[in-house]
């Protein structure tokens, strides 16, 4: 089965931090974008970082220098390092994969809640 599992999502206090993990099982041949996008109460979902074949990344304005997102192709594995959280983090946190050469897919995880307290 194709999947996206994320786990490291829990309880911090403000300006501590969480690592997030996004393992892609079941996957043949590996997504050319993967990223995080989260979403809060009442509002919408809303990218928070990609990193494109491993390489180039590309951030939210509002985490740009306080998150980092990596990637290990031998794990099939996403990683979103966050730092400096602030209580306006607070979310569920989505993984995703995409990849737009054949074979095109695309995959969400189940999400994982962050929250940061004040």
């Amino acid at each position: 089965q194709v999947q996206l599992v994320e786990s490291g999502g829990g309880l911090v206090q403000a300006g501590g931090s969480l690592r997030l993990s996004c393992v892609a099982s079941g996957i043949i041949v590996r997504p050319g974008v993967m990223g995080w996008y989260r979403q809060a109460p009442g509002k919408q979902r809303e990218l928070v970082a990609t990193i494109i074949n491993g390489e180039s990344t590309n951030y939210a304005d509002s985490v740009k220098g306080r998150f980092t997102i990596s990637r290990d192709n031998a794990k099939d594995t996403v990683y979103l390092q966050m730092n400096s959280l602030k209580p306006e983090d607070t979310a569920v946190y989505y993984c995703h994969a995409r990849r737009v050469t054949i074979p095109a897919y695309e995959l969400w995880g189940q999400g994982t809640q962050v929250t940061v307290s004040s």
